[in-house]
């Protein structure tokens, strides 16, 4: 079908253009100059993550951080003292929205293992961040899953339809096939990999392949195909906080590539919000990374013999228990509770009290993610 198929916001849009879009509607002096500028933030970031000491210590911070905003841009909200409760081994009686966001950073790591693993994508990691985002075992929506989408809020055209993803398996997989396709031949589609990534994060929204869960599973697809291309090592970019802060820009801009085949805004706000995400890790890397230096200096001045590991292990994430303190070379329960005791002489962490089990803060390091 030709690109100028009129595009009617009520019907399945299985017309949907197969990528790519055609090189005058994206290759602008505007979209070059903005590639450039966010390809250097995102090489900073990648340089900067390799020259901590333990990287787990930022990946686990940031993986939540992307998961809460992420599952918030689709209203589901909780706090960071609950996720970061429950992220300290203390499960119990979760709220439904911080499983939600559990899952979803649960589904990142699995994604990152099998994209590092493969270095390819493929339709099978899509529906498979899918079942763990929501824990089902369905894949492609079914054609009498009739999804529409509808805009957002309670005013004048509040629920109103605003778009008809396409419908029918057969056509939804010839998409993906085409999208996957896309992201992984370089050579048959040679673009920058944060072109591609734009480009493709609007046609898995715009294909819509799930019955629920799609706007996450494109979220954490984003990230993927940055670490599959090799502009990120690790999942560290914390890419949703800006979709947050500018909404109405995200759906508007997606919006205009279906009805009016719009490109140079939504690239422009993707490569914007790489850029602004990246820049913004940088500096909380480098708080982070000031705080840990600080921690570990007063630690060796007054306990000399607590192992670095213990300090690295108490920034992994801000709750810790002393069951998570334990590892191949710290094996006794009540020697972890002695140096999380210790800590909490020095004023780093503070404990509380969970049922019978007493976890730890530290509450600097809760403070400065909080401000993330």
């Amino acid at each position: 079908m030709s690109n100028l198929t009129p595009f009617d916001r009520n019907k399945p849009y299985n017309t949907l253009p197969v990528l790519s879009p055609p090189d005058k509607k994206i290759m602008t002096i505007e979209i070059l100059k903005a590639l450039n500028t966010a390809n250097k933030a995102l090489a900073e970031l990648k340089g900067l993550a390799k020259k901590l000491p333990n990287q787990s210590m930022l990946v686990n911070t940031i993986a939540i951080r992307e998961a809460k905003a992420s599952t918030a841009i689709e209203n589901i909200f909780t706090t960071d003292d609950k996720l970061y409760k429950a992220l300290s081994g203390n499960e119990s009686s979760l709220e439904p929205s911080t499983k939600e966001v559990l899952r979803y950073r649960q589904a990142l790591w699995e994604g990152y293992k099998t994209v590092t693993a493969k270095k390819t994508m493929t339709v099978d990691i899509m529906i498979k961040l899918y079942r763990e985002i929501k824990m089902l075992k369905d894949g492609v929506r079914p054609p009498q899953t009739e999804t529409v989408i509808m805009k957002r809020g309670s005013g004048l055209l509040g629920g109103s339809v605003i778009y008809t993803p396409p419908r029918g398996e057969k056509i939804i997989k010839e998409k993906l096939s085409n999208l996957v396709d896309y992201i992984n031949d370089d050579k048959k589609y040679n673009y920058d990999p944060l072109l591609k990534m734009a480009i493709a994060h609007y046609q898995f929204e715009a294909i819509h392949p799930f019955r629920d869960g799609n706007g996450r599973t494109g979220r954490i697809l984003n990230i993927l195909l940055m670490v599959q291309k090799d502009l990120l090592e690790f999942p560290i970019l914390y890419l949703s906080s800006y979709i947050i802060a500018h909404k109405e820009d995200y759906y508007e801009n997606l919006n205009a590539v279906t009805s009016r085949k719009s490109w140079n805004k939504w690239i422009l706000y993707m490569l914007a919000a790489t850029e602004e995400t990246a820049v913004y890790t940088i500096k909380k890397i480098n708080e982070i990374d000031r705080l840990f230096e600080k921690t570990l200096t007063l630690v060796r001045k007054k306990y000399p013999s607590m192992k670095k590991e213990i300090i690295e292990k108490i920034f992994e994430q801000p709750y810790i228990s002393p069951k998570a303190l334990l590892t191949k070379d710290l094996k006794s329960l009540n020697t972890a509770k002695k140096y999380l005791i210790q800590l909490e002489k020095l004023k780093i962490l503070a404990p509380e009290k969970i049922g019978k089990e007493v976890i730890y803060l530290n509450i600097d390091l809760f403070n400065l993610l909080s401000e993330f």
